[in-house]
């Protein structure tokens, strides 16, 4: 690949030497929705519907729309997307050359838009190229709103091992503030499904949602508990840059209204036997996400697809990538041999934040022999920082290890930012 065709940013030398390269995992971008959520700032793109007279265009497969809510086939040019995705892998083979894959996630978008076979051949694509580990965690994002009863266990025939399901909430009420294309009903339908296809599965929940009290929240935790999840993921909405939302804020519960359910979510998943790993993220023992765990401590993973970011090491630096954002230049340009648009090597003084950003959301935190491993830094680069936030009560520490104190999970933010 020609680095003329990439904006290339080297803020100074990294200056760092690694003794070994961290743990590689892939994400593969799949960036088509039926409909763009108010509140989404990820790299999604609605698709538009299909007209009545105009056939799927070769290549494509037509998506599902809601059943009853009037949307009309929409249509992914799903091989020539695929294409573009093992051009893009092809490309970056060379700086990954003989790692060993831990763990694959296809993220979106709504990558359950894709047809079972397109997913196989993906997943067959990926097999041909990189050595995956034995029993690789394979995920797939899937959305309510692209459900139909068996489609979760093709893809599970096509060799995905586990499935994320959006659900985000199980009453309809909450569904249609934010924007959802799915209804109460399909959310328990796709879980139910997901429970039976897969050993195991995550849901995704929001709270402090427009108009959400704890009694609509305990009735959430209600439905999704009932279906005993192996993982749990939970995110209080926000308002982010760019979005919907962002132009015209819904209201929302108060600080002191989150924090309240938060608390619940805590004590009701703590007796349901699930344990918070994580500052967002609550599993069963041996159900712990290995591909989210691997970004929070600071392990490599390639990103492949249409924005995907990426973080990859090396012997004497460490660099980020992004690449091509717009779906259609995206696949020109992976096409072309040319996916990535940005790229820039972590500089000395950005790898604290950058470590301390992933590795603090952790409950049980970090080795500090690990920041060693994955930086190229000593423990003296940050000792007078960790020293600042044991003083605020926000970290623990003893000889080998730093964790975050409840306070410090409570005000993440504010320790993260300690390490600018």
């Amino acid at each position: 690949m020609s680095t003329s065709a990439i904006r290339v940013h080297r803020r100074g030398e990294a200056g760092i030497a690694l003794a070994t390269l961290p743990p590689l995992s892939l994400y593969v971008h799949l960036p088509w929705c039926l409909k763009k959520c108010p509140y989404c700032d990820f790299n999604s793109h609605e698709l538009a519907p299909q007209t009545p007279a105009a056939p799927a265009p070769r290549g494509g497969v037509s998506g599902l729309g809601r059943p009853g809510a009037g949307l009309r086939p929409v249509v992914i040019p799903e091989a020539r997307y695929l294409d573009a995705l093992i051009a893009d892998l092809e490309a970056s083979l060379p700086q990954v050359w003989g790692r060993r894959v831990i763990s694959v996630f296809i993220g979106g978008g709504t990558p359950s838009l894709f047809s079972s076979e397109s997913i196989a051949r993906l997943v067959a694509d990926v097999r041909a190229r990189l050595p995956l580990a034995p029993g690789c965690e394979i995920t797939l994002e899937a959305n309510p709103g692209t459900f139909e009863r068996e489609r979760f266990r093709a893809f599970r025939a096509a060799g995905i091992t586990r499935l994320s399901v959006g659900v985000q909430s199980f009453d309809n009420r909450a569904l249609g503030a934010i924007g959802r294309v799915h209804d109460a009903a399909q959310a328990r339908a796709a879980v139910a499904e997901a429970r039976e296809a897969f050993d195991t599965f995550n849901i995704d929940l929001m709270y402090a949602l427009p108009g959400q009290t704890l009694a609509m929240l305990d009735a959430d935790l209600d439905a999704a508990l009932a279906y005993a999840p192996p993982h749990l993921s939970i995110y209080h909405l926000t308002i982010e840059p760019n979005t919907t939302f962002a132009l015209a804020p819904p209201e929302r519960p108060d600080d002191d209204a989150a924090s309240q359910m938060l608390d619940r979510i805590v004590a009701r998943t703590t007796s349901a036997g699930l344990q918070r790993y994580e500052v967002s993220a609550f599993a069963q023992p041996g159900h712990r996400c290995v591909h989210n765990l691997n970004y929070w401590q600071f392990g490599d993973y390639l990103g492949i697809g249409a924005g995907a970011h990426g973080k990859l090491s090396f012997p004497d630096r460490i660099t980020r990538q992004v690449r091509w954002r717009e779906p259609v230049m995206y696949m020109d340009r992976a096409l072309a041999g040319q996916p990535i648009s940005n790229e820039h090597i972590v500089t000395r003084d950005e790898l604290p934040f950058e470590y301390m950003l992933n590795a603090l959301r952790l409950a049980e935190g970090f080795d500090l022999a690990r920041f060693t491993d994955r930086t190229g830094l000593t423990v003296a680069d940050v000792d007078a920082r960790l020293a600042d936030a044991e003083r605020r009560g926000l970290v623990t520490r003893d000889a080998a290890r730093v964790w975050p104190t409840p306070r410090g999970f409570d005000f993440l933010s504010d320790l993260q930012a300690l390490f600018l």
